[in-house]
């Protein structure tokens, strides 16, 4: 089985290749059965190494420190948060075959939340809440941004702006195209102080884990985590959860009014750039995004 196709520049990845990397690179796990894991994440191919390990292999290997990058970060961040993260075990070599770096993490148990199927909505909210709570009171001396293309202020906002709009644009015909370039600009004008804390800053369901019972179990993905404005971290709010845990969340965090519009502005910046890039070559990717952007306008 190969992984799902996403990028056109993306490396063909199967489970012979990856069998054959870990056997010769790491010959002590080469007897464990390896099964694909459909996560669908947009970054990571993730593979079952027998029922301890998960193996991660980049689908565009060419961003060549980002595997070193995100172990650092969790290396670091992991003293400091309670819920369960990923824990790097070994990092692969670049082959002919794969010409990256790629990892071995422990696995982590779990299922990935389904919006509108959720068991316990109030206490998956309480559960993210005291995750981001605790992350943004993280004290690091190295203080990398969450994005780095991105400057202080309200340009961290009005960098968005051009591709936000074309998304809106490239969506005629399936969004209420005013209502989402209303939304947007109400956003994009909320003020921002510039207070820095450290965000997650890509908190959406295919990067969290929950139990049976519905609680969250483990937060995976750190690669673009940094320090940022707090509002990046409320991504669970409309990609995730009914309107009433949505609440129960926000009160959790203390989110003042500016702080939540532009957290509802990211979410809905994201999740149109994502489905106006998916929506005819892989209409499966567009399911969150389309819920997202529903779950914006509804509440706008």
């Amino acid at each position: 089985m190969s992984s799902r196709k996403i990028y056109a520049d993306q490396v063909e990845i199967d489970t012979p290749l990856v069998r054959e990397l870990v056997a010769v690179q790491f010959p002590q796990w080469a007897a464990k059965p390896l099964e694909p894991i459909d996560s669908g994440g947009l970054v990571n191919a993730i593979y079952r190494l027998g029922s301890d390990l998960s193996v991660r292999l980049p689908l565009r290997p060419a961003i060549t420190d980002m595997v070193q990058r995100e172990q650092a970060k969790l290396a670091a961040l992991a003293p400091y948060l309670s819920m369960a993260i990923p824990a790097v075990e070994a990092i692969g070599a670049p082959t002919d075959a794969y010409p990256g770096e790629w990892s071995v993490h422990r696995w982590l148990t779990g299922t990935t939340p389904s919006p509108g199927e959720l068991v316990d909505p109030r206490g998956l909210a309480m559960d993210l809440a005291a995750f981001v709570d605790e992350f943004r009171r993280i004290d690091l001396p190295d203080r990398p941004p969450a994005y780095p293309g991105e400057r202080r202020t309200r340009a961290s906002m009005i960098s968005m702006d051009s591709a936000t709009r074309k998304a809106i644009g490239d969506l005629v015909g399936l969004i209420d195209t005013h209502a989402a370039l209303a939304s947007w600009e109400e956003s994009l004008a909320a003020p921002y102080d510039g207070r820095e804390v450290w965000v997650h800053s890509d908190l959406t369901p295919n990067n969290l884990l929950v139990s049976a019972e519905g609680r969250l179990t483990a937060v995976l993905d750190f690669e673009t985590c940094g320090v940022g404005d707090p509002a990046c971290d409320l991504f669970p709010a409309w990609y995730l959860l009914p309107a009433k845990a949505r609440d129960e969340f926000r009160t959790a965090l203390r989110v003042d009014d500016a702080t939540w519009l532009r957290g509802r502005g990211r979410v809905l910046s994201q999740a149109l750039i994502v489905w106006s890039h998916h929506k005819d070559t892989n209409p499966e990717m567009a399911n969150y995004p389309r819920r997202a952007v529903s779950e914006v306008l509804a509440s706008t």
